[in-house]
């Protein structure tokens, strides 16, 4: 279970008896499925759910993949990558030790990008899991067009079958029809889960099976995160207690930014999903924090200065792994020019620990406050539940400010007025 502390000045002017009723609402509407979007409530508990032969169909779809390709080209955009991502790269670090490799394309319009990508990919025996529900995003559907293209002149059309799979909706749009028309195989984007919780579904199951984690002990975690986080009272479920924090933080405090911080380089794109979890969700009618993610000790060296004694306008959410997968021991010097030997025998774990320490007395001391999520270690049970843990206490946050946390107008508009300006027919400049 996550525990949730509470560090800086908020603690005593935080006035929680002030949404008591209304958290009690809040949480019904969760539970029973009563609230605004409760029709994409699946995630609630889909885990619970999942079919066993489902699970077998994604580990042994895995298993095809890691034994007759070398890379997998996960093709998606937005929550169709950012978990898996996050997931893989959080578990596995960003130099894994495994010759099967995984490359995230469809998630820009970057020309760079786009190119060196293929290049890469000319060296490779590439299979392509390609995630959209429609089948017709912009990112997605024009670089599975470059993929397939890519892929029929090295290794032939008839190939192009056995090497994509296709995560899609059940029975529309133009990804599932070619699915079906071409004998692809595919998995299910469930109706009722958007895709910023969709990493407990196919759409983050597959590739992160495929990068050889174990999707079981991910999907324990959600599941017990399912009854660790279900009780009504925020006093005694950790997930509501920081949802209402984030809430009051905003409501009380008047902070108009929360900044996820992490210490370890390779949970950046745990950060990344956040920003996109909880800035969709909350981000309408000019009521929600702004989102942002940082590095702790890297970004230190450039945000720490405004953190410190800039405007007082954000507080700290701090992911918080007390054990490391691995350690390294700096060792004595005889010449020591560096004056480091004060370090000599001590962990680069120790060191870490001391600066987040240091780091948090430091900037709650000043006016910046902090919520501590202390998480023992980053395993896959581990991060499953922390996963689930932040689906929870982002619905409730959002149902206190009264915005509906499941749907995004305001991304409808960029889309419309860029299908505008590239000539797409049914749109007018």
């Amino acid at each position: 279970m996550v525990k949730v502390s509470l560090f800086g000045r908020e603690k005593e002017t935080l006035d929680f008896t002030s949404i008591e009723a209304q958290s009690f609402h809040v949480a019904r509407e969760i539970e029973t499925k009563t609230g605004a979007g409760n029709d994409f409530l699946g995630w609630l508990n889909f885990a619970s759910k999942l079919p066993e032969e489902e699970i077998v169909r994604i580990e042994k779809t895995a298993k095809r993949i890691r034994e007759n390709y070398d890379t997998l080209v996960v093709c998606g955009i937005g929550g169709s990558y950012l978990g898996a991502r996050a997931v893989i790269e959080a578990l596995n670090g960003l130099f894994p030790e495994d010759n099967f490799e995984i490359i995230f394309f469809g998630n820009t319009l970057s020309p760079d990008y786009t190119a060196q990508v293929l290049k890469h990919l000319e060296h490779k025996h590439f299979a392509i899991n390609v995630i959209s529900k429609s089948g017709t995003t912009t990112e997605t559907a024009v670089s599975f067009r470059l993929l397939k293209e890519l892929f029929v002149k090295k290794f032939g059309e008839e190939e192009l079958k056995d090497a994509v799979v296709a995560t899609t909706d059940r029975v529309r749009g133009s990804l599932k029809f070619e699915a079906d028309e071409i004998g692809y195989e595919t998995f299910v984007i469930p109706d009722d889960i958007g895709g910023r919780y969709s990493v407990i579904t196919p759409v983050g199951l597959l590739p992160i099976a495929c990068a050889g984690i174990d999707i079981r002990e991910f999907i324990r975690g959600v599941i017990d995160g399912e009854k660790m986080y279900s009780g009504k009272d925020f006093h005694k479920n950790p997930a509501y207690y920081y949802g209402a924090i984030r809430y009051l933080m905003k409501v009380q405090d008047n902070m108009t930014s929360e900044m996820f911080v992490t210490y370890h380089l390779q949970y950046q794109m745990i950060g990344e999903w956040l920003k996109q979890l909880f800035d969709e969700s909350e981000g309408k009618d000019g009521k929600a924090l702004l989102c942002t993610s940082a590095t702790f000790t890297t970004d230190l060296h450039s945000m720490g200065q405004f953190i410190q004694q800039g405007a007082p306008v954000l507080f700290e959410t701090i992911i918080h792994v007390r054990q490391p997968k691995e350690d390294v021991t700096v060792k004595a010097d005889e010449k020591n020019y560096d004056n480091l030997n004060y370090l000599a025998g001590k962990e680069m774990s120790f060191i870490c620990e001391k600066a987040y320490e240091a780091t948090l007395k430091a900037h709650t001391e000043g006016h910046t406050p902090a919520v501590v999520l202390d998480v023992d270690m980053m395993n896959a049970y581990s991060l499953g539940n922390l996963m689930y843990f932040f689906f929870r206490a982002c619905a409730f946050s959002a149902y206190l400010l009264e915005v509906n946390p499941f749907n995004q107008p305001g991304v409808e508009i960029y889309k419309k007025n860029m299908f505008e300006l590239l000539g797409k027919p049914g749109y007018k400049k």
